[in-house]
């Protein structure tokens, strides 16, 4: 089974396995888009996602890169 929009936790540690040497701070919500279609495992309609989802998944993945 896949990753989906609401996985947040599980998309940012693996946006953080992905991209070790990006600060997810400075992430722009179309990059991050982006990089979540890019990962393998991330199987859900890409036009599911909202600034609240890409804002859960940026504050998960700035939690696991401190």
């Amino acid at each position: 089974m896949g990753l989906k929009w609401t996985d947040s936790l599980e998309i940012a540690i693996a946006l953080e396995d992905a991209r070790p040497d990006v600060d997810p701070k400075l992430v722009r919500f179309t990059d991050l888009h982006n990089w979540i279609l890019e990962l393998p495992e991330f199987d859900d309609d890409p036009a599911h996602s909202g600034e609240k989802i890409l804002e859960a998944v940026q504050m998960a993945w700035i939690d696991e890169h401190d």
